[in-house]
């Protein structure tokens, strides 16, 4: 494994298939493009070849005699037959052709037709690139958006998403047109570790795959000596991202490039200033002429980087590498100008991640927040997550800033954001484990103390509200005396749902929901008016028309379902069922017994957002609620984070029950089999709220009473986790 092995294989590659094309004519070469031709051959790669011939007779069956023995050999072959015009002329056609052929090199045959293609193939590229780069970079777009970003996927395609393999061709090719600089150090290492990984992904998995799967990614990881599959993932985030980063750079020059050419005078590019020694020039923030001196400004790297995100511009490589190279490190605590240029650069919204990403490349956001290179790159397995934490960090923190006029200090919002997930990968609950971690950021940027504890607790309670929204009664006053005690005052529960608002916007689309919004606006505003006026909710009375009226009663409006039946146990379970068979998923369930009759609310959403039929629906509510109805037992789907399903007590959290709540994998009828589960051992759930998170969830049941005796607990939860296993 590595550049030798790669080049061992290109070797053994190139004398087998020399012996394959013994006795070749003058005027017939045979040529290796893509690996081979850069002599980069993975164990299970394909072959890419050329049989370039100078309108020689019978080439075809030359070709059939190459051809066949690769395919005998179980070898994948991309071939093709062309004379040197036939060749160009495709590659003018497709930009991809053109790139393979900058890779051209002679196996077998005639040396001098090899050279011959190879010099025109390359002449053709710089003479064409003002046409081709332009459909190259359509191309490579088009592409990004079918294989999403390599360092935010758990599962990866090493050669197709954006950052990979892929894209260092197009770097490459970028060179060779002489627009910039583009295969510099720092990408060719990252390239060459991709390529490592690739060949370790071939060699564990045995044949040819691109996709950095879970299943093999331990196995890759050993052969790569690291530690784990997080290891892996890590350095392969870094790596893509200094691809990335390297084409986005290198696309700038692309649109910088035809100005300069072609006939007419040279137009002289003018500098406008943006900020204090900060001017645009040809598109970019490059450093003023005054700023650059023998003893640089200590705040200078953050000024640079306020200044460009609020202009929205990038950061030039020529200033990132001054910076990187010239600039003292901050002193401590920092100066205001440093704090001022921080947290302007945290509010410039959707620009901030760019130029953080830009200022990440170069090492300097290590110099402002030492805890960042344990932070970058890491993963998160849960599926709602869609970026790195580093990255998910970042993203929050730009979310917050659409948020940032409706609180009291849209400061400390920016940075709550920013530093709300530090705990993770350190030991213990991660809202806890990050609270000393993100006060001493907060002391060192220079915060007084009274902010540094405002932080400290946006970092701590970050899940708060989301967390009791979607888990707990918000009619209970237990519930809203809680989180009223936690948050402490009005404008840190502001903060606090605008945090909540943008870490799940930061987090993915299926972290937040129309019914999640409400839900937890409404527990802002309960909390709201307790904190100002000491007022707590009173118990919600049942609707009338289920207490009294003929039986049963159904209830069918929007996304709310009810129903009552006389005094019928297991109504709760039953009502379950149909909203299972009827692919409604329950967002939130009230039970409760009012002179003998038994009645259930339920809040629902279609689980696949196709609308349900209301009369159907309502034939079968009757039927449960008379005990008519046959609901059948459906099957659980994939199997969520793989952990087994696990039951917590809350004794505190009701005013007159306590929570169980299970975590478990989502399928449809879950809650229909766990409230049977519990019917059956004699609990009487009085509320359930039902919290799904990608594949898993969060359903936590108030159980009426103490339920005081851990024999009878242990009972309860062992039905509920045989009901959800």
């Amino acid at each position: 494994m590595g550049a030798a092995a790669r080049a061992a294989r290109a070797a053994a590659l190139d004398r087998f298939l020399a012996g394959l094309a013994t006795g070749l004519p003058e005027g017939v070469a045979l040529v290796a493009v893509g690996g081979l031709g850069r002599r980069e051959c993975a164990p299970a790669g394909d072959l890419d070849l050329v049989l370039v011939h100078a309108e020689v007779a019978g080439v075809g069956e030359l070709a059939s005699r190459i051809w066949y023995p690769i395919w005998d050999a179980g070898l994948r072959l991309d071939h093709a037959v062309r004379t040197v015009a036939e060749s160009l002329s495709v590659a003018r056609d497709d930009p991809a052709v053109g790139l393979g052929l900058l890779d051209a090199r002679l196996v077998a045959g005639d040396a001098k037709l090899a050279g011959e293609l190879a010099a025109a193939a390359r002449e053709q590229w710089r003479r064409v690139a003002g046409r081709a780069l332009p459909r190259l970079r359509e191309a490579t777009r088009q592409r990004h958006r079918r294989h999403g970003e390599l360092a935010f996927l758990l599962e990866g395609d090493l050669k197709q998403a954006a950052g990979g393999l892929r894209d260092v061709g197009v770097l490459r090719g970028i060179g060779y047109a002489g627009v910039a600089d583009s295969f510099r150090p720092a990408v060719r290492a990252a390239y060459t570790r991709l390529l490592d990984v690739r060949d370790a992904l071939h060699l564990a998995a045995g044949r040819r795959v691109d996709r950095l799967y879970a299943a093999e990614a331990g196995a890759v990881a050993a052969r790569l000596g690291l530690a784990d599959r997080d290891a892996l993932l890590r350095r392969v985030s870094t790596d893509a991202r200094t691809v990335a980063h390297a084409l986005d750079d290198a696309w700038r020059a692309v649109r910088r490039w035809p100005a300069g050419r072609g006939p007419g005078p040279e137009r002289r590019p003018q500098r406008r200033p943006v900020a204090r020694d900060v001017v645009a020039y040809e598109g970019e923030a490059v450093l003023a002429r005054a700023a650059i001196g023998p003893r640089p400004d200590p705040t200078l790297p953050l000024r640079v980087a306020a200044a460009a995100a609020s202009a929205g511009l990038p950061i030039a490589r020529a200033t990132c590498e001054w910076l990187a190279s010239y600039c003292p490190p901050l002193p401590q605590p920092w100066p205001g100008a440093a704090r001022d240029a921080f947290l302007s650069l945290l509010g410039s919204g959707p620009a901030l991640v760019p130029t953080w990403e830009t200022c990440d490349r170069y090492g300097l956001v290590v110099g402002w927040l030492p805890e960042w290179r344990r932070l970058r790159g890491a993963p998160q397995h849960h599926p709602v997550h869609r970026f790195t934490l580093d990255r998910h960090l970042v993203q929050a923190a730009a979310e917050a800033a659409r948020f940032t006029r409706e609180v009291p200090r849209p400061d400390l919002l920016l940075l709550g954001a920013l530093l709300h997930d530090v705990g993770k990968g350190l030991p213990g609950d991660h809202c806890q484990a990050g609270v000393p971690v993100a006060a001493a950021v907060a002391r060192r940027i220079g915060l007084r103390p009274a902010d540094v504890a405002v932080v400290s607790r946006l970092v701590r309670w970050h899940l708060l509200l989301p967390d009791t929204a979607t888990r707990r009664d918000l009619s209970d006053p237990v519930t809203i005396a809680r989180v009223a005690d936690l948050v402490g005052d009005p404008g840190t529960l502001d903060l606090l749902h605008a945090l909540a608002r943008a870490d799940a916007a930061a987090t993915g689309p299926a972290a937040w929901s129309d019914w999640k919004g409400r839900l937890v606006a409404e527990l802002v505003g309960r909390v709201r008016r307790a904190l100002r006026d000491g007022e707590l909710p009173t118990p919600v009375t049942p609707d009338p028309g289920l207490v009294a009226g003929p039986l049963p009663a159904v209830r069918v409006a929007g996304d709310r379902v009810a129903v009552a039946a006389a005094g019928q146990r297991g109504l709760l379970a039953a009502v379950a069922g149909s909203l299972a068979a009827h692919r409604l998923d329950v967002v939130s369930a009230d039970a409760a017994v009012v002179d003998g009759r038994a009645l259930v609310e339920f809040v629902v959403q279609p689980r696949y957002g196709i609308g349900v039929d209301p009369t159907a629906l309502a034939a079968d509510l009757r039927r449960a609620a008379t005990g008519n109805g046959s609901v059948l037992r459906q099957p659980g789907q994939s199997p969520g984070s793989g952990a087994p399903p696990r039951v917590v007590w809350h004794g505190d959290a009701a005013t007159d029950a306590v929570v169980l709540e299970l975590r478990a994998a989502d399928a449809p009828g879950l809650l229909f089999r766990v409230a049977t589960a519990l019917d059956r051992a004699g609990a009487q759930v009085r509320a359930a709220r039902i919290s799904t998170l990608g594949a898993d969830v969060v359903d936590a049941f108030y159980l009426v009473g103490k339920w005081s005796d851990p024999a009878e607990r242990e009972r309860v939860e062992a039905a509920v986790l045989a009901a959800a296993g």
